[in-house]
């Protein structure tokens, strides 16, 4: 990449014009994990957590967060989403939440970011949920997982 494209010729912040790029199909994958104490893990699995179901309203915070992602963070653009997906796999083992979001568009501009924060809120959200149980859960290893269409085009986390 040559330039900054968040920038003018002055170094100003600004908003890439997207007005002359054709709409395409878009979608962006991110993930992360919480780590928590096995109570708490327990609690989450069984469904006895106090505040409620967990993964059902980390779910609904992720979906709107990645309906809300362009009024957080400022030079996003408000895009439309076409499909906003969230999945969670318990890791017994590791007592682990790990947090996979999907989101789509048909836009100008991809959904990276709109998936990040999906995935961003709703381990937020589960921390929420649980620090009545355990203060010390940790909350990890939010990446980009794949992204796809675009001029740039795929990408595929190697690491």
């Amino acid at each position: 990449m040559d330039e900054f494209t968040h920038f003018d010729e002055n170094g100003k912040a600004i908003m890439v014009d997207v007005s002359n790029k054709n709409k395409t199909n878009r979608e962006a994958s991110a993930v992360g994990k919480v780590k928590m104490s096995r109570e708490c893990f327990d609690l989450v699995e069984r469904g006895n957590i106090k505040k409620g179901d967990v993964l059902g309203i980390a779910r609904v915070a992720g979906i709107m967060a990645s309906k809300r992602t362009f009024e957080l963070i400022p030079l996003c653009h408000n895009i439309p989403i076409t499909s906003s997906k969230v999945d969670f796999v318990l890791d017994e083992e590791n007592c682990e939440i790990n947090v996979k979001a999907i989101v789509k568009t048909n836009a100008e501009t991809g959904v990276e970011m709109e998936a990040l924060h999906m995935v961003t809120v709703a381990c937020l959200t589960i921390y929420d949920m649980c620090k009545a149980v355990d203060k010390e859960m940790i909350i990890s290893s939010i990446h980009l997982d794949y992204k796809l269409g675009g001029k740039s085009g795929a990408f595929r986390y190697s690491k």
